[in-house]
């Protein structure tokens, strides 16, 4: 379905007005309106299409940092284009592993590069907050959409209806964020509509606890989101919920000490048979100017949705991976954008997984080399690394995207192909729902699609999956997680240049598995208690 929320989204954002801040930073994760604006008022609400503006806000926010694109940024202290969501979850999920290294040189920045960071690093402060603002944000949405407040204003059944779905995707989003935090930071309150708006300490939950607010929140929203794709493009339904739900039960040894791979193998089979497919095109097309209407979207559950017109400036979101990805000898018009970054390449070990990608294998391995190194001497030198050419602002066909500064590429937060890859990896790891000759074809699949040979059950392990979850998945904010779950983040048992700070690699702390809770959140709450190591 062609629909228009991807422009109704950010037009909303934009016209709206909207200043809001995040009050005490992150003590009570509630939103306070600013001046004389009555966003979230009583005033404000009396309009039938507020409520969808709001739904609007939540999901712009995954791209951009502030109401006007960069300007007016939603946190206090961080730009609109440093605390854009997408572009601190890629800073965080891939900056610290072998897919890529960035050479700026902004705060401490480059402690991401290294595993160095500390608590006092401020774009984990920005991630913190980011997931925290949505929080906040969502919960308000909920209390202001209660069934006495939609009956006080006298909202007619066919709105409520509407508003219903609406609450359940601000719920959706609100476990996203928590699952962020679960991930990054592990022990971390949970606050909710509940709880009262104003000043208060919320209470740290430990990580099992949160894992098992999210479980249950997801698993209710099966009775509340929308139908599979019956939704419009760009907003989740009851198959977003079952993905982010098999992706915590794939980590729940990490967050929680007990396996739950049943589960997952189980919960991966409904999301590949519920209408999302797996898109029979060229592997570039998934990450092209159109792709959503070139046949990708098909295979897209949750995309963070760009466009070129509709977003105003913005170093955030795709505009930030696609920029700060050229450089060198790159041509940035071929790229389809109006100028590079120097920033973002990846490491060489990372390379050494597509053996034969400069030759006729595996297309996934789009790596820019003239004027590139393979050895990163100096993270600083753009051209020390080899370029990665993954997404790109032009059409599939290579006509030109809507604009050069701002790229209209979608990016794929869950996709189906990630489902097939769950479903091998809980089968190997002894689900009992799993098969193991479906999960092989599922892997054949994904690799016919690449050009990739076909491998056999016998060459189907674990070590071969994280690999392969790397070449299908990079530079789409999944590996730290996953080399989490494998055991080989931290420690010496893999090792990439410049890990631990010296070019060669070397073992690091396992303590830095979780990052630290930032130094300004805990100095906002005091109660919190640091994570062990820091």
């Amino acid at each position: 379905m062609k629909i228009s929320f991807k422009y109704i989204s950010y037009f909303f954002l934009f016209v709206l007005g909207i200043s809001m801040t995040l009050t005490s930073c992150t003590d009570d994760l509630n939103v306070t309106p600013k001046d004389d604006d009555e966003f979230l008022s009583e005033t404000f609400f009396q309009d039938p299409a507020s409520y969808k503006q709001v739904l609007a806000k939540l999901y712009a926010g995954l791209y951009v940092g502030g109401n006007d694109g960069d300007g007016s940024p939603d946190i206090s202290g961080l730009g609109g284009d440093f605390s854009s969501y997408l572009r601190l979850l890629f800073v965080t999920q891939e900056l610290p592993t072998d897919e890529a290294v960035i050479a700026w040189a902004d705060g401490a920045l480059p402690t991401l590069n290294t595993q160095t960071w500390s608590p006092v690093n401020e774009f984990l402060y920005g991630t913190y907050s980011r997931a925290s603002y949505h929080i906040s944000l969502a919960n308000e949405f909920l209390r202001q959409t209660t069934d006495d407040k939609l009956e006080a204003r006298g909202v007619d059944a066919s709105l409520k209806a509407e508003i219903a779905t609406f609450r359940a995707e601000a719920r959706f989003l609100r476990a996203f964020s928590y699952v962020n935090l679960m991930d990054l930071f592990g022990n971390v309150p949970i606050t909710t509509e509940a709880d009262p708006v104003g000043f208060f300490y919320p209470v740290q939950k430990s990580r099992a606890e949160v894992f098992a607010f999210v479980e249950s929140e997801l698993k209710d929203l099966d009775n509340s989101l929308a139908n599979a794709r019956a939704n419009e493009y760009g907003r989740v339904d009851k198959v977003a919920a079952k993905f982010l739900l098999a992706q915590i039960y794939l980590n729940s040894k990490v967050y929680t000490g007990t396996e739950r791979n049943n589960e997952v193998a189980t919960l991966c089979t409904e999301i590949i048979n519920s209408g999302y497919t797996f898109a029979n095109v060229p592997y570039a097309y998934l990450f092209s100017a159109d792709n959503d209407k070139n046949g990708a979207q098909n295979e897209f559950i949750f995309p963070i949705i760009s466009d070129g017109i509709a977003i105003r400036a913005t170093g955030g979101g795709m505009s930030f991976i696609l920029h700060a990805s050229i450089g060198g000898s790159m041509d940035a018009a071929s790229r389809g954008m109006d100028g590079g970054w120097q920033g973002t390449r990846t490491r060489k070990e990372f390379v050494g997984l597509f053996p034969d990608a400069t030759a006729t294998g595996d297309k996934r391995g789009t790596f820019y080399t003239d004027g590139q190194t393979l050895d990163i001497t100096n993270i600083s030198t753009f051209t020390n690394g080899y370029a990665v050419t993954k997404y790109i602002n032009k059409k599939a066909d290579g006509s030109a995207a809507q604009r050069t500064d701002i790229p209209d590429t979608d990016f794929p937060m869950f996709r189906v192909s990630d489902a097939y890859l769950m479903y091998a990896e809980a089968t190997l790891r002894g689900a009992s729902t799993g098969n193991i000759a479906t999960a092989l074809g599922y892997i054949n699949q994904i690799r016919t699609r690449a050009g990739a040979q076909n491998i056999s059950t016998a060459q189907l392990t674990l070590d071969f999956l994280l690999d392969e979850r790397g070449r299908e998945l990079f530079w789409e904010c999944h590996r730290r997680t996953d080399l989490i779950r494998f055991g080989k983040f931290t420690g010496g048992s893999k090792i990439w240049q410049w890990k631990g700070g010296v070019m060669n690699g070397t073992a690091t702390e396992s303590y830095r598995d979780l990052m630290p809770i930032p130094s300004k959140t805990i100095q906002a709450n005091p109660t919190l208690k640091q994570n062990p190591g820091y």
